[in-house]
């Protein structure tokens, strides 16, 4: 039999026979590490550990340290959860049971069985019995009628539709213990490698998240490999849910939704409101001083408008249906970057203007699916820290790089300490479909904006095939105090739609040439930061974005009209205050401004009033002592200031 080489990530290359798995690799490494080997990436793509190599490759071995390694151990989970239900509702319907970011689903149609959330109890044990028979998950080619031919027997009309789907010859079926199921992988040596299990929530799901199709029952779960980790996961988990932005947002009246408005239509309340206004306060400050210009643009366009810039052949499926007026089809606005084109192109410009950068918090509206809404992590209209900048090639790396250091300014303020920029690339292959055919600028701008990200020494992860369709784009990921994870913001690089518009300036040459340009929302969404922030601060937010400030509690009815005064004061400051003026005792005041997550709290009594002091109260940190008027005035005015000045 003939050697083939294998590379390893350390530039090490081993000869081993051809036929040789990931895991006898592992082995020759050393026991320890192959005890841990989950799966393995095989020339880049992500392979059963088991599966034999025939020819030379570039191998990395993934453990639970690897996130592919984690996305294959949750992957071979929903098989074994399938596996269990099966045991105990036999002829159940599989539809489909991929990873997450936390965790797996698996979508069933259970039929004439009743299933809840009290039945998930049984089938987690049920798991774990079947995890300890570590039964070998074996990986079969099948052909495309045999695959048929299997789930006809079985009547599973979900696993056929997805069979007629697929080309012969691509087909795998994955057998575990009693089960098999349809599959192209890949999946763990075996289910021993499972060691904990919580089957986490039963949610309702339509086949392929289309609402004319059959609802679903989806079960989530998440496993690991050690029962220490999943207590740390529940107890943040439990944490998770006290952050809810959506149990915080009612509570502190932040925004509602309304049947007779719409799903995925935010209102947003007074106290909301004004989070959104101090936002966009800092974020016009932070853009004046960077050199923007702000600009307004219509909420819907022609639809010319948007065949031009491409989001019609490429993003129909997100936009709202369109309306026929005068003659003409309109559409509501997905995207802010045509209009700011037009803008652009409004009036000639030279080299000389150039960079030219145009921001607006602009409304824009998508059509997501209603099984896909979120709270507002997942709407239907949106406001975008937004803005397009228009530069030349030579000022690009300079430009990119001072997006990404207003992130990390913004990062500092908002207490955000983990983070990583997901840089996304195109597929080749996809060039014409998915992508704007145009492969050598897609290596250009690709290689620009690595060579700033590699220079910045900003930690980034490189990703195939998610790029924006007109170019290569950063994904912000941010993580909350408790490790949640959020996509955030994005900075985008468009080599395409300055052709498309035929954007042009004039070179100190006067000779005409199309702009590089720069998409950039460093907040992102007002209706995603804000989510991000409740859940971030746990709805205590700081003092310079609190919607109020200070409480001020009288200790009893009696000091009600002195501390009028103490408000017009504040007031006279700008301090954002109000009174609790009921007829409660200062312990239950105190309690329910806490409860209300008010920042600072004033106690007001006799003493107080009779000397022109305050008795100062920070939540979460109990007594600051007392002060005059203007001390604690000038107290809040450096708190703020040192809060936003990072």
């Amino acid at each position: 039999m003939s050697n083939i080489n294998i590379s390893l990530p350390d530039g090490t290359v081993k000869q081993f026979e051809a036929g040789t798995t990931a895991m006898d690799v592992a082995k020759s490494i050393s026991e320890g590490l192959a005890r841990n080997v989950l799966s393995a990436k095989v020339n880049g793509q992500v392979w059963d550990a088991n599966r034999a190599i025939s020819e030379d490759a570039q191998l990395n071995l993934l453990t639970w340290n690897d996130d592919e390694g984690k996305s294959t151990m949750w992957h071979s989970s929903a098989h074994l959860m399938a596996e269990a239900l099966e045991f105990f509702y036999p002829g159940i319907k599989l539809a489909i049971g991929p990873p997450i970011e936390n965790g797996f689903y698996y979508d069933i149609d259970f039929e004439e069985y009743d299933f809840s959330e009290e039945d998930l109890q049984k089938v987690e044990k049920k798991m774990i019995e079947l995890a300890r028979e570590k039964n070998e998950y074996v990986r079969e080619e099948i052909s495309k009628s045999e695959a048929l031919a299997y789930f006809e027997e079985r009547k599973d009309p979900y696993k056929l539709e997805l069979i007629n789907d697929l080309e012969d010859g691509s087909i795998t079926f994955y057998t575990q213990g009693n089960f098999t199921d349809l599959c192209r992988g890949p999946h763990i040596p075996h289910t021993g490698y499972i060691k904990a299990v919580k089957l986490l929530s039963v949610a309702g799901a339509y086949w392929r998240g289309d609402e004319k199709n059959k609802m679903l029952t989806r079960i989530y779960g998440i496993t690991f490999p050690k029962a220490k980790e999943l207590e740390e996961y529940l107890v943040m988990l439990e944490e998770a849910k006290k952050r809810d932005h959506r149990k915080l947002g009612k509570e502190l009246e932040l925004f509602t939704f309304d049947d007779d408005i719409g799903p995925g239509l935010p209102l947003w309340l007074p106290n909301g409101a004004f989070l959104i206004e101090q936002l966009e306060d800092l974020a016009k400050k932070t853009e004046k001083k960077a050199g923007y210009k702000r600009v307004r643009t219509p909420h819907i366009a022609k639809e010319n408008l948007y065949l031009t810039s491409g989001h019609l052949p490429y993003y129909k499926d997100s936009m709202f249906p369109p309306m026929e007026m005068d003659g003409s089809t309109y559409y509501l606005k997905s995207m802010n970057c045509p209009h700011h084109h037009k803008i652009f192109d409004s009036l000639p410009k030279s080299y000389k203007d150039l960079p030219y950068r145009l921001a607006e918090y602009g409304a824009c509206y998508r059509y997501e699916k209603s099984g896909e809404l979120f709270g507002l992590m997942r709407v239907r209209s949106l406001q975008m820290n937004d803005a397009h900048i228009y530069c030349t090639k030579e000022q690009f790396a300079q430009e990119f790089k001072a997006v990404n250091d207003m992130y990390l300014k913004y990062f500092k303020i908002f207490g955000i300490d983990k983070y990583i920029m997901r840089f996304s690339t195109h597929d080749p292959a996809k060039l014409g479909q998915k992508y704007v055919d145009m492969p050598e600028l897609w290596k250009e701008t690709e290689d620009m904006v690595r060579d700033v990200l590699v220079e910045s020494g900003i930690p980034f992860k490189e990703v195939a095939d998610e790029a924006a369709f007109y170019g290569p784009k950063i994904d912000v990921q941010v993580y909350s105090v408790i490790g949640k994870e959020f996509t955030l913001a994005t900075n985008q690089v468009d080599f395409s739609q300055p052709l498309s518009f035929n954007l042009t300036y004039t070179n100190a040459n006067n000779d005409q040439e199309h702009p590089i340009i720069i998409h950039r929302a460093p907040l992102g969404t007002h209706e995603r930061f804000i989510g991000f922030l409740i859940e971030h601060y746990a709805g205590k937010f700081p003092l310079w974005l609190a919607p109020e400030q200070v409480k001020i509690l009288p200790i009893s009815e009696k000091f009600n009209e002195g501390c009028k005064n103490i408000l017009q004061s504040l007031e006279n400051y700008d301090i954002r205050a109000s009174i609790d003026d009921r007829g409660e005792k200062i312990g239950k005041k105190i309690r329910d401004a806490e409860i209300a997550k008010v920042p600072i709290m004033l106690v007001i009594g006799e003493k107080e009033l009779a000397e022109g002091k305050v008795s100062v109260r920070k939540q979460g940190e109990g007594d600051q002592g007392t002060m005059s008027i203007e001390e604690f005035a000038q107290y809040v005015s450096n708190e703020v200031r040192n809060q936003l000045e990072v």
